[in-house]
Order: C-alpha cells, then structure tokens, then sequence
C-alpha cells in the first residue's frame, strides 16, 4: 500500500462508520439479514428515518457480500431518503453515511472520492461542535444503536448504551426515547416479576408512549409487558388503541397476535397473522408466531375427549410449515428449531428432532435466558415423550425452572415435575426422588421453606445423599439470613 494509501487509511479509522464500529462477520447472518431490511424497505417501517438507515445497513451488508457497486448505490439512495425526511437538518444525520462512502471507496481503490467524503464529514463536525470531546452527537448515537438493534442479540446491550447516551444529550427527543424503549423490551427478559414495581422497559414504554401515543408498536410491546403485571384491563385497551391506530402494520400485528395468544385468543391472533402475511414480504416473525398459534389450538385439543386426532395432525403440519418457513427466512431464529425438532418427534421423526436437539444443546448458552428455557422445556418433552429418558427429563425441565417459573414455559415445566414426583411417590412410596424434586421446584418458585422441608424428607430417606445434605444446607443459609435482615 502506498504512503497516501495510508495515510487515508489512518484517517479514515477515526470516522463514526459501520466499518469502525467492530461489526463481527462471523456475528452476522447476512442472507437473513438482507431479507430482513429488504423487507423493512419495502414496507417503510419503523421510526421517522429508518428507511434510509436500512439503505445504509443494506449497503453494509452488500459491501460483506462482495457487491460493492450495489452498496455504493444503496449509499446514494440513504443519502436521498435522509435529506427527503429531514431536510435543513440532514447534515448530522449523514456523518455515518458518508463515513460508509469514503471507507467503501477506499476500498474500490477511488482514494480521490474517499477523501472527498472524508472531507465532507470533517466540514460537518466544523459546523456542528460537540460540548466533550468524549461525546458524539445523537445522531450518531441514534445510527449505531439502531445498527445493534438489527445485529445479533449479542449487539442488544449495545444499542441500549448508544440510546441511553443520545438521551442525555437530548432528554426530550421523541426517536431516542422510542428507540430506547424498544432496545430494553428486546434486553429485559420476558419473565413476572416477584415484586410489584413495573421494570425499567414498561416504564420507559410508558414514557415513549407518552410522547408519541400513536405508536401502534409501542402500545403493543407496553400491552405485552403489563400481562407481566397482571394489568389485564389497561392492557386490553392499549391493544385495541394499537389495532385503530396501525390496522395494517406488520409489525403491530406481530406483537399484538403474541399478547392475544398469551390471552387464550388464538382463533383472532390465527386471523391476524394470516392477513398480515397476505399483505407483506415474507417475514419469519410472522411465520414463527402463526406457528406458535397453532401449536397453541393443538394442545387445547388434547384436552378434549375423544381427541380429533385428525385436527391434531392437521395443526402439526401447518406448524411444521411454517416453522420451517421460518427458519428459511431466518436460521438463527433457535427458539423456532426447537420447537420444529419436537413436531418432528411427534411426527415419529426421532432421529431427525434428535440431531436437532444436539445443535441447539451445544450452543445453548448463547441465548437468552428466555430463548434458553423454551429450549431446554422443549428437550426435556423430547426425552419424556419420545425417547422414555425419564432422568434427563428431569433434569433438563430442572434446568428451565431456574429461569423463572411465572412465565408459560416455566409453570409448564413446574407442573410437569410435580407430575413425576407423584409418578416417583405411587411407584416408591418409601424413595427419596420424589421429595427432592419437589424440593427443587419450591425453591424455583421462592417457596425455601417448603424446598428445606422436602430436602429434609428426601434426606430422611436417603442419609447418604450429598446433592439433598448440600442443597439443605444452602436453603437453611438463605432462612438464617432472612430472618437476621428481618
């Protein structure tokens, strides 16, 4: 390389651009990730501006996939789209998009138009100072955040930073709040909480809300947060607000179809799903949740006597449809492949659900907490059901309570181990299991007392057992240590 070469090469690293920012290739699907922001182009979702930040993005990925005279394109067209929306006050808004121009003309080789986009963003910061050197300006804080948000759930932390940052310098702005309260619902786990104060995600849906309450999407995501709460009522009319206000809009569909299925309102969550897909791109959310609707209606049918076995393998392979649609679209969508291996399984597919099952296990812990439970619920169905493997059942339905055992999964999971405990009691009346995996699921749900009295009883049976004399000992640590604070 060339001294010149060079020189704008170190110049170049100090831009705010999606080539600085450490976006791991390994971190990105980027198949998935172009029909993602294609999708969102075409249906001009999002907040103000946000069809030129996926042009940008788009840029991005297609620079990564080795198309560089498309991503130059889609650069001039971000450029186009942010002056449209925000006309006298552009300039700030396209510090990154020029910073992406001069790195990928660099990288054509075109040093003279790298240098010329340099300049441009210098002549910007010139104009537009910042208060500390240690800040940029919102705007570019907002761009990188929302970067993060369509990255991997790795980046999620991330982009609560960049938003957190760009609101202290503007309080008051309606995106940064928006987008804000968006990258909290995305972090904060989907679990009910033990006390009565909302979490920092509702309470920031709240205050976005308030802002700009015609936002359908975050009426729906602040609706599905006070389910947590068992705010039913209030809930209920934010949905019905979120419907009025974005009848057509995919997104509010998304998340209102998840908050009538966890209503028991499958039947209207079904129609919405189909009605959305009728009118978008493809889209593996909507897939994956009409999948989760129908997987919802099979189960209730289980209940039902005779069972309408015919429905039921009707139901099964529209869900096996459209998960695997979903995976399609979106291969990282791990929640969704765990959930397909278990219909494979009901569909006497065991060696296939199996590898499934392995792939997800061994990368499991780089989920999130609430992703990670379904898949160790699903897994421990699996072992129960389809492959009689009673103790890895019972150790992996252990492991989904950990999280929490308020949400859907969790109660499931409880209710399941309670089941085999009394399976275990009638079997061996005299055994110690029974005792101990009671003991394990009282202390999940908070209950310590009731856990040390069950590992009291399990250890009773079985002197010798060092897993139920160390768990004792832990829970009767925990009761000394709340009664002194008390």
């Amino acid at each position: 390389m060339s001294d010149a070469g060079e020189n704008l090469r170190s110049r170049l690293l100090q831009l705010q651009s999606r080539f600085t920012w450490d976006l791991k290739k390994d971190d990105l699907e980027l198949d998935d990730l172009s029909r993602q922001l294609q999708h969102d182009i075409d249906l001009g979702l999002g907040q103000r501006g946000a069809t030129a930040h996926s042009y940008s993005f788009l840029a991005y990925v297609r620079y990564l996939q080795g198309r560089l005279q498309e991503a130059e394109s889609l650069l001039s067209r971000s450029e186009e789209k942010t002056k449209e929306c925000f006309g006298d006050e552009s300039e700030l808004r396209l510090i990154v998009t020029y910073g992406d121009l001069a790195w990928l003309k660099y990288h054509t080789g075109d040093y003279t138009e790298s240098q010329t986009y340099w300049q441009r963003v210098q002549d910007i910061l010139v104009k537009f100072p910042v208060d500390s050197s240690t800040d940029l300006h919102p705007e570019v804080y907002g761009e990188k955040a929302w970067t993060y948000l369509k990255m991997s759930k790795s980046y999620y932390s991330k982009a609560v930073e960049c938003f957190r940052r760009a609101l202290k310098l503007q309080p008051k702005d309606c995106e940064w709040n928006n987008g804000y309260a968006i990258a909290l619902y995305r972090t904060e786990e989907d679990m009910t909480k033990t006390h009565l104060e909302e979490s920092p995600a509702t309470k920031q849906l709240r205050h976005a809300v308030e802002i700009n309450p015609e936002d359908g999407v975050l009426l729906s995501m602040l609706a599905l947060k006070l389910v947590i709460y068992q705010k039913h009522q209030e809930a209920a009319g934010l949905v019905e607000r979120a419907l009025q206000v974005g009848p057509e809009d995919t997104q509010v569909i998304r998340y209102v179809s998840k908050y009538l299925r966890k209503q028991s309102q499958v039947d209207r969550s079904i129609e919405l799903l189909q009605r959305a897909l009728k009118k978008s791109s493809p889209s593996s959310f909507l897939h994956h949740q009409l999948a989760l609707s129908y997987i919802r209606k099979k189960n209730d049918l289980y209940s039902q006597r005779p069972c309408p076995e015919r429905e039921v393998q009707r139901l099964r392979s529209l869900c096996i449809q459209h998960l695997e649609e979903a995976l399609r679209l979106k291969s990282t969508l791990n929640q969704a492949k765990a959930y397909l291996a278990l219909m494979y399984a009901e569909e006497k597919s065991k060696t296939r659900a199996q590898k499934m099952f392995n792939e997800l296990l061994e990368k499991v812990d780089e989920e999130r907490g609430g992703v990670r439970q379904s898949i160790y619920r699903c897994y421990a169905e699996f072992c129960q059901y389809h492959s009689k493997l009673k103790e890895q059942a019972i150790e992996y339905y252990t492991k989904a309570i950990q999280f929490s055992t308020k949400t859907p999964e969790g109660k499931q999971c409880s209710k399941k181990l309670k089941k085999i405990a009394e399976q275990y009691r009638s079997w061996n009346p005299r055994g110690a299991v029974a005792y101990a995996i009671l003991g394990t699921v009282a202390k999940a749900e908070g209950d310590w007392k009731g856990a040390a009295k069950y590992y009291e009883e399990a250890l009773h049976r079985d002197r010798n057992n060092e897993e139920y004399l160390s768990a004792l000992c832990e829970l009767r640590l925990q009761l000394r240590e709340e009664d002194q604070a008390s």
